[in-house]
């Protein structure tokens, strides 16, 4: 289930875009409303669960206004709930990023926990930027634009920032490795 949740959320912009042209956005909301329950079924964890009643919400205004501009708001709402569940894991540690690097290497060097705290910190600035283009693209841009932001675009940055930081982590362990 939470595979079906997870490819729905990345497929979540095209399937308004497309939607838009045979659907109000009132039945685009069920779409939303959907998403966010299964979400809330497959994860038991207070953050998603959050961001499943956020979800909810944005599908209620849609639907009960018959708005588009709730359903453009969602992948705000995404951004702003990744970058809180990152930069809450700051201050109340291991970091996101450092549980994730445990899982391949469960001693992790101070310097290794160091450097996570650091991909953490770039993730936060990630989804604000990634968060405040979705909402610009939102409220100002076509439907077209937004769409081929949220739907393409910021997956293509994303994964850039996933290569970018794959390439200095072999760095920097290759230099730890001749210290």
């Amino acid at each position: 289930m939470r595979i079906a949740v997870a490819i729905l959320t990345l497929a979540y912009p095209l399937l308004v875009y497309f939607g838009l042209s045979r659907f109000e956005p009132r039945w685009l909301a069920l779409l939303l409303a959907g998403m966010a329950l299964l979400r809330a079924i497959a994860t038991r964890e207070k953050v998603w669960l959050a961001a499943a009643g956020g979800a909810v919400l944005l599908a209620a205004a849609s639907g009960l206004g018959n708005q588009l501009l709730p359903l453009k708001l969602y992948p705000v709402l995404v951004s702003v709930v990744l970058f809180v569940v990152f930069f809450t894991s700051l201050f109340h540690p291991p970091s996101v990023i450092e549980r994730l690097a445990r899982l391949h290497e469960p001693d992790l060097p101070p310097a290794g926990v160091a450097y996570t705290r650091r991909v953490t910190e770039v993730w936060c600035a990630f989804f604000v930027c990634n968060g405040s283009i979705a909402l610009v693209t939102a409220l100002w841009a076509s439907s077209a634009a937004w769409a081929l932001y949220n739907g393409l675009i910021s997956y293509v940055l994303m994964g850039c920032l996933f290569a970018g930081e794959w390439l200095v982590r072999r760095r920097v362990k290759a230099r730890f490795a001749h210290d």
